[in-house]
């Protein structure tokens, strides 16, 4: 998701990657509360960050407490940024209480990536 915001509301201004230290196929819960945003992310594939290893990036920015732990190192002078997310995929339940976590998660992930793109 915030790879998907990023492209949409950071246009031009950056080149996206994301991967994932245990990479999956893209929720399909993902793709609708993105959609439900105008934000297009069914065509988005996880990968991993050991396929980026030895790149340099301007920022590298983790969403989860265990993707900052195991994330590897990276050459430069690349600024690290962290935001404590909740993973909605962990939530169990009927699909609508999923698809609120799922909402929630969004929003918070769109007004870091809107902080984001003030400071840059």
């Amino acid at each position: 998701m915030a790879e998907g915001f990023l492209r949409h509301l950071g246009g031009d201004k950056f080149e996206v990657f994301s991967a994932g230290v245990k990479p999956t196929q893209v929720n399909p819960l993902a793709i609708e509360v993105m959609a439900e945003m105008g934000v297009d992310i069914s065509s988005h594939r996880s990968k991993s960050v050991k396929g980026f290893i030895g790149q340099k990036f301007d920022y590298i920015i983790t969403v989860c407490d265990n993707a900052k732990q195991i994330c590897p190192m990276f050459p430069g002078n690349s600024q690290k940024i962290h935001w404590n997310l909740d993973d909605p995929a962990e939530i169990e339940g009927a699909e609508e209480k999923k698809l609120i976590i799922f909402r929630k998660v969004r929003d918070q992930i769109r007004e870091y990536i809107l902080k984001f793109l003030k400071k840059t």
